[in-house]
């Protein structure tokens, strides 16, 4: 594809004066992994969600190129068909991943339930194709039956991964996906991480306050502050050289830390 995934130009959703996502614009290729850093209270997750279509925006053009190459203004579609495409085009990774599973069914009925909303009716099939992606994110398919409220915060993340990318989307969308997790499991989840965009070749929008994180999944950053994008450029660009004195800041800041 000759064209970006997504795109987005001055999109906005004030909260206050300095506070939200403030005129953003954006391009997302296939097989692209964009990072978007900065602080608490930045704006990041904010644009993540307005990109994603789970918020809406007070303003602004958001593009989306489907399977088809029909592009879908996703600022206009329906929440129906926003439904719709969460269940197809996208995959959704959140950082609590208690908020994008179902705790008290099975782990093998939560990876069923999204291929079943894409078409999938064949037990059998769901069954195999479960196993075949709890071995993929390292989780035992013996567990296939065990409920995911059960699970340590890792395998629960690793398990929302399987259900997001089970259905191939074309666009996923990651919020703080290691957030909250030991050092050791961080390691692990995002060579798993690093290895599954790679193979599968999808495009993905990461939202981080890890520096680490983005040097290591991410191939451009956007670097937001108080809603406004303020620096981007390739990754190792901006982060070995960045202009910004906030960037600046930001590296400086995790350097000290290491």
């Amino acid at each position: 594809m000759d064209k970006p995934i997504l795109t987005a130009r001055e999109v906005t959703r004030a909260y206050t004066p300095d506070q939200g996502c403030l005129g953003v614009s954006l391009d997302v290729w296939p097989g692209e992994v964009l990072g978007i850093v900065g602080e608490s209270g930045s704006g990041k997750s904010t644009l993540l969600r307005l990109l994603s279509g789970q918020e809406s925006a007070d303003s602004g053009s958001i593009l989306f190129l489907d399977r088809a190459g029909t592009p879908i203004e996703l600022t206009e579609t329906p929440e129906s068909a926003l439904r719709y495409l969460g269940r197809t085009e996208f995959g959704i990774i959140h950082q609590n991943p208690r908020d994008g599973l179902r705790l008290r069914i099975s782990a093998g009925g939560n990876i069923g339930e999204r291929l079943m909303g894409v078409g999938n009716r064949h037990y059998g099939d769901i069954r195999a194709i479960a196993e075949s992606w709890l071995t993929e994110v390292e989780i035992d398919p013996a567990r296939i039956d065990g409920k995911p409220l059960h699970f340590s915060g890792g395998m629960q993340q690793r398990l929302q991964i399987a259900r997001n990318l089970v259905t191939n989307p074309r666009l996923v969308f990651m919020d703080e996906p290691t957030g909250g997790l030991d050092v050791s499991v961080q390691a692990k989840l995002l060579d798993t991480l690093k290895r599954l965009v790679h193979d599968l070749g999808i495009a993905v929008i990461i939202v981080t306050h890890d520096m680490g994180v983005a040097r290591l999944l991410a191939d451009r950053l956007l670097v937001m502050k108080q809603g406004r994008v303020i620096e981007s450029g390739l990754t190792d660009q901006v982060l070995d050289d960045p202009h910004a004195a906030y960037t600046q800041q930001l590296v400086a800041s995790i350097l000290q830390v290491n």
